[in-house]
């Protein structure tokens, strides 16, 4: 099936960022919304407690499953937020990076975020997603 997504660069901004800058789909393609995938396990223990990567990479799993079940996997992704609960910059590179290799060289637009704190005890990390399919 042909991808929804298309992701675009730009020449006159820095190369430095690991993702497309922008992304589009065209008019008839089917906005998936996905909640936050967080790192929860099937009964609703937070995974990897204590473990930026190892939440991150749960949180990335949960997602495939979300998509999976909506129709859609992680190439159909347009946009993600990483949302990471540290003041450490090194610790929000450190879940990035496992979201960014899930991801390969879709390097769908992304923002990522120091929080405060999240919705679950001991939750380190959160990626918010849109995604968009052709259903045709």
């Amino acid at each position: 099936m042909p991808s929804a997504v298309s992701l675009i660069r730009s020449s006159s901004l820095s190369d430095v960022a690991e993702y497309a800058y922008a992304a589009t789909a065209p008019a008839e393609a089917r906005l998936i919304f996905l909640a936050g995938a967080c790192p929860l396990n099937e009964d609703g223990s937070t995974a990897a407690v204590g473990d930026y990567a190892g939440q991150a990479a749960k949180a990335v799993e949960n997602m495939r499953t979300a998509l999976t079940e909506s129709g859609a996997t992680l190439g159909d992704v347009i946009s993600t937020r990483v949302l990471v609960a540290s003041t450490r910059q090194e610790d929000l590179v450190t879940a990035w990076e496992v979201v960014r290799d899930a991801f390969g060289d879709h390097d769908v637009p992304s923002t990522l975020m120091g929080v405060t704190v999240l919705g679950y005890e001991d939750q380190l990390v959160e990626i918010e997603g849109v995604a968009a399919v052709l259903d045709s």
